[in-house]
């Protein structure tokens, strides 16, 4: 079945990677940017720029139904508390947070006309496993899996929302944790599968949330991360 999905954030690298697993899938993808050479986006998206910090969020470039939202736009402020301040938290919590409401909101008449909407959200493995240098991160996607979970049940059952929470990643955001054969292989060892996640990794368990293969999956975070939140080896 032939389906239209908007990805937020779709020119990164697990948002493209999503809209490419999509597009395979046959579906309709509707992708936004905020800062992007258009000549090196892949071909097949409808890509349309937004900024989700704007005051009103204009979608009107989407069909009248959107079966699902995945929402991408993030951030990677790794520094010692005593070096942060209170306004790096306000807007990472804009991006992260905020923004991802405007979204929601403004697509939401959309989704209520989907049989089997869904929503994708994103946090990160450091909420659950406590890890330094992360207070900034992992207050803001604390407040999305908090999200998630409301918005799980209060728009139940016509609309599913979860929320995929990975370990590090091989994007560009994380180039500078990765940007050394020592930094990389001293990060794949903390893993108890050894390895660095690869966008592939996201965009599978993404386009898993968003089918009818998961119609009875709603609230959860699922814990794409190489086993590092639950596991000791």
């Amino acid at each position: 079945m032939n389906r239209n999905f908007l990805i937020i954030g779709a020119s990164g690298g697990i948002g493209r990677t999503i809209a490419h697993q999509l597009l395979q899938e046959g579906h309709q993808v509707y992708g936004t940017y905020c800062t992007q050479d258009l000549s090196s986006l892949p071909t097949g998206v409808q890509y349309h720029p937004l900024n989700v910090l704007d005051e009103s969020i204009d979608l009107s470039f989407l069909p009248e139904r959107i079966d699902g939202v995945v929402y991408c736009p993030g951030s990677n402020l790794l520094r010692p508390f005593d070096k942060i301040k209170p306004a790096d938290f306000i807007r990472d919590y804009q991006l992260q947070v905020t923004g991802a409401v405007s979204v929601l909101q403004a697509v939401l008449p959309k989704l209520k006309k989907s049989t089997q909407a869904s929503v994708v959200l994103f946090s990160t493995v450091a909420v659950q496993t406590g890890l330094p240098f992360h207070s900034v991160v992992a207050a803001s996607k604390g407040a999305v899996e908090g999200l998630t979970r409301s918005l799980a049940a209060e728009w139940a059952p016509y609309i599913r929302v979860n929320a995929i929470a990975p370990s590090l990643t091989d994007t560009p955001l994380a180039q500078s944790l990765l940007n050394s054969e020592v930094k990389r292989e001293a990060n794949a060892q903390k893993h108890p599968l050894k390895k660095i996640g690869s966008p592939d990794d996201i965009a599978y368990m993404a386009a898993f949330l968003l089918s009818e293969k998961s119609s009875w999956i709603t609230g959860q975070i699922l814990h794409v991360d190489g086993g590092l939140s639950t596991l000791k080896t």
